[in-house]
């Protein structure tokens, strides 16, 4: 029996842009399995994030099997097809830092193309434990596809003139550059746009303004740094984008984070409910339990832990950028978190002191009743206030 990825040896071979449209394909429906098994997930978590009813297993296993119903139907046909094809267009590629990850990636595809294929050529009984079993294994690599098809997708689908072929002279480009650079120091120079090409430059589209006119120009390097060009002027996006080098897959901030395996969520209090806590506390000690909560660090961290957690993760993505600007930034978010950090044990400090009062709220601060009490059955109705007498009108 021939490989469920194998093209029949009679048959025409797939042509580029279909391999990389059924990786797509692909992963669209995975994003919509996804979908589908959070929200069926997030009816059997509690208050606080944590996975408490035995339907989760249920909703796992209908996972496992969509996924692998849906690379049955759309990549199994393709996939080697997909990576020679992305192979030999990384193969062209100019040197850059790129590539050898690429390539890791390409490798990491193929032997999970390996592995689904081995359990299609040998499937479990239906609806046996099994079964179960055998789709759970393959769903890190079902996944491994989901996640990072895009960049054989990407490279199975370059295009001719993939390299840029600079359509101004020297002496225009040097002219189009002062000009660029001369608007960005009027704080003139609009960036819109940003992608990286194929040979590991950057490229940013900009709206140069001059005398109440704006021009359409690309530029290739940091426009924060020294050395950036004007590559081109455009009438317009859509001709910038004919002639300009295609953007390539942007990277991640981890590498080994997966929108698909995400891991259950920590238990958490929300800010609000702890201010709720406060305003239905009578001691002093249950006030300060609820501050207590939102500095609270470890596994079930409260509230301003998560707020540095978050600035320090935004100062690592800014740093990541590897841009004057994104440095620069790395720079504040990491002040803020240090000020975060600070204040997180002000605060902590000043719910041990709160709770070290042993105090309660006086008696004098009464509750209001939100529901008045009904009239006695046999108690006559309030006499409605008189009407005030309206004078006659004189025709």
């Amino acid at each position: 029996m021939a490989p469920a990825s194998t093209p029949a040896p009679d048959g025409p071979l797939p042509v580029t842009p279909e391999l990389a449209n059924a990786a797509r394909v692909f992963r669209l429906r995975m994003a919509v399995i996804d979908r589908e098994t959070e929200t069926a997930l997030d009816m059997t978590r509690d208050h606080y994030g944590r996975t408490v009813h035995a339907a989760a297993a249920a909703a796992r296993a209908q996972r496992d099997k969509s996924a692998l119903e849906a690379y049955t139907t759309h990549l199994a046909p393709h996939a080697d097809a997909l990576l020679d094809a992305a192979r030999r267009a990384l193969d062209e590629l100019p040197p850059a830092r790129h590539l050898a990850g690429w390539r890791a990636v390409l490798d990491g595809l193929a032997g999970s193309a390996a592995e689904i294929r081995r359990a299609l050529d040998r499937p479990a009984a239906p609806g046996s434990p099994a079964e179960h079993a055998q789709h759970a294994a393959l769903w890190p690599h079902l996944t491994a596809w989901a996640d990072h098809s895009v960049i054989a997708s990407n490279l199975a689908d370059q295009r001719d003139g993939q390299h840029h072929k600079a359509p101004l002279t020297e002496e225009e480009q040097r002219m189009w550059t002062e000009l660029a650079q001369a608007a960005h120091r009027r704080g003139e120079l609009e960036l819109t746009e940003s992608w990286y090409a194929a040979d590991g430059q950057p490229i940013t589209l900009a709206h140069l303004i001059e005398d109440d006119d704006s021009t359409l120009v690309a530029l290739r390097g940091d426009p924060d740094a020294p050395g950036w060009q004007v590559i081109g002027h455009y009438a317009h996006e859509y001709e910038a984008g004919k002639v300009l080098p295609a953007p390539v897959p942007p990277g991640v901030l981890r590498a080994d984070v997966s929108r698909f395996n995400r891991p259950e969520p920590a238990p958490e209090i929300s800010l609000q409910e702890l201010t709720r806590d406060i305003v239905e506390a009578q001691t002093a000690g249950d006030a300060s339990n609820a501050l207590l909560s939102a500095t609270q660090r470890g596994y079930g961290a409260g509230p301003m832990v998560r707020l540095q957690e978050l600035l320090e993760t935004s100062g690592q993505f800014a740093s990541a950028l590897e841009t004057v600007q994104g440095r620069q930034i790395a720079a504040r978010l990491s002040a803020l978190g240090r000020q975060i950090e600070f204040l997180t044990r002000e605060v902590e400090e000043a719910a041990e002191d709160l709770g070290a009062t042993v105090a309660v709220l006086p008696p004098h601060r009464t509750p209001v009743l939100r529901v008045r009490p009904r009239p006695a059955v046999d108690t006559a109705p309030p006499t409605p206030p008189p009407r005030a007498s309206t004078p006659a009108r004189h025709r």
